[in-house]
């Protein structure tokens, strides 16, 4: 079973953890390896310990998947949601208030396709709905096949939005999606407690 929480503090070093081996993961020969090999599970959880306070202020949720394959109550995912962030949104883009963006979600890479993702974004649709929220919107890189199949299979499809970053000089082309609130492509729900 996966149970989703709210992040506390305490969980920084865990939600690194699963971020960096996640991004290790996914982005295999996208990103360059030596920025990948680079990445500090140490200094990603300062980083994350340092923004958590403010990030609750600015309305950013985070959620902790934990309990899935035995892990016995540890940190086995991470997924982050807060207010649409238009200013970054770009022209054109139908941004308006009242919605949502999925800033990042990542699962222990030992755990894709467990449901552990699904209870957490099912958890981020949760609080999507109790903020009356019209739409999420989430970008993701567009040559991870995985990750837009796993959205497109909950409602979500791109709308057009593209944006380029940047890692050791190599541009990374990344795509939005969007899915409107009240969409019940979901699937069965995994058990999740939100405390």
């Amino acid at each position: 079973m996966t149970w989703v929480r709210e992040m506390v503090a305490g969980d920084a070093a865990a939600v690194s953890a699963v971020r960096v081996a996640g991004w290790r993961a996914a982005y295999a020969g996208v990103i360059p390896g030596a920025y990948l090999d680079a990445m500090s599970v140490e200094r990603d959880a300062a980083l994350r310990e340092e923004r958590f306070a403010a990030g609750r202020a600015a309305g950013l949720r985070d959620l902790v998947a934990v309990g899935a394959d035995g892990a016995d109550g540890r940190v086995v995912g991470w997924a982050c949601c807060g207010p649409r962030d238009t200013p970054g949104a770009g022209a054109g883009s139908g941004a308006g208030a009242g919605e949502g963006e999925l800033y990042a979600l990542y699962v222990r890479p030992d755990l894709l396709g467990r449901g552990v993702g699904r209870a957490l974004l099912d958890a981020v649709h949760d609080e999507a709905g109790a903020r009356g929220w019209g739409a999420l919107v989430l970008w993701v890189v567009e040559a991870n096949a995985r990750a837009r199949r796993f959205y497109e299979a909950a409602g979500y499809q791109a709308d057009g939005g593209a944006q380029s970053e940047e890692y050791d000089g190599v541009p990374v082309r990344e795509v939005r999606y969007r899915r409107a609130a009240g969409d019940s492509q979901s699937g069965p729900a995994t058990p999740r407690s939100l405390r």
